[in-house]
């Protein structure tokens, strides 16, 4: 029974790292995609959006 509850608490544990590793992922393969080809002047407007998303996907406002 130990090594249920040591594999339970690990994976607990490891769990939100990952999460976290994906999320931080995509939201540089977003950037990195949505930056490939635009102009400098759009630049600044498509980062705050891209930032809004990511608050919101964060729960924040």
């Amino acid at each position: 029974m130990e090594g249920n509850e040591m594999e339970s608490m690990l994976a607990a544990v490891i769990m939100p790292v990952i999460v976290v590793i994906i999320v931080a992922v995509a939201a540089v393969v977003m950037v990195r995609y949505t930056m490939n080809g635009t102009e400098s002047a759009h630049k600044a407007s498509l980062l705050s959006a891209i930032a809004e998303v990511i608050r919101a996907i964060r729960g924040k406002k």
